[in-house]
């Protein structure tokens, strides 16, 4: 029996996904309109409606009010939220998730070194300057929202699609994290300068193409925050009076 031969809506299909995969379609996108998308893809019109069906049944793009087809953020709400909540009633881990953003953050900043485009390195530079213009301000809520999307930006940059993806799904842990740590560093008024100075040693190396140079700078910021903390939490957790033993 001869194999089946694939129909047209299933080559359109992989072209769509190939997009979202490669990162030209992100979280959020609005597809061009029917007639836009199937004149781009070379293809009618029925064939891409029928696509666009299958799509949506696997969970990769779905329906706008309106009309028109978004892409769907398949890795955040489904993998964030309730990891931060859980995170958040348990400040014990702080450090686990230090660790794992250690190994994300230090491989995208090495990787961004070698693979950065222009307009990424732009951007970098554009994005560490709007956060150290902020120094006299000083909200750790506003600054985690900024240097979130900092440190998402440098994951884009890598041009790795696997690393984009998974930055993207931790993407509200990273922002709590961020929060809770500068709320504390915050404390000692100097660390905003550092923190500053630290992002822009990585925006450096980075344009530079030093991409060891980059690895290491993400590893020195990552590192002072979390020696930092512990430095600054230790005073506390010695004035806390000591829990009385039960009696037997």
């Amino acid at each position: 029996m001869p194999p089946r031969r694939p129909r047209l809506s299933d080559s359109i299909t992989e072209q769509i996904e190939r997009l979202i995969v490669n990162g030209e379609l992100k979280p959020g996108d609005s597809l061009p309109s029917e007639r836009d998308l199937a004149k781009q893809l070379g293809v009618s019109r029925p064939s891409l409606r029928e696509a666009l069906l299958v799509l949506e049944g696997r969970g990769l793009v779905q329906a706008r009010r309106g009309g028109g087809f978004g892409v769907t953020d398949i890795t955040g709400p489904t993998i964030t939220d309730p990891l931060v909540h859980l995170l958040q009633r348990h400040p014990s881990t702080v450090d686990d998730v230090f660790e794992l953003r250690h190994g994300l953050e230090c491989v995208a900043a090495y990787f961004a070194a070698i693979r950065a485009t222009d307009d990424d390195a732009k951007r970098l530079h554009k994005m560490s300057t709007t956060m150290s213009k902020r120094r006299n301000v000083r909200d750790p809520f506003e600054d985690a929202d900024l240097d979130a999307d900092f440190h998402m930006a440098i994951a884009e940059a890598s041009h790795n699609v696997a690393l984009v993806h998974v930055m993207r799904g931790i993407f509200n842990l990273m922002r709590s994290n961020m929060m809770r740590s500068r709320e504390v560093m915050y404390r000692q008024p100097g660390n905003v300068a550092l923190l500053d100075e630290q992002h822009a040693e990585i925006v450096k190396a980075i344009v530079a193409r030093d991409h060891d140079a980059a690895r290491a700078a993400a590893n020195l910021h990552l590192s002072f925050i979390q020696n930092s903390l512990r430095e600054i939490a230790a005073p506390a957790l010695k004035r806390t009076p000591a829990r009385p033993k039960p009696k037997t």
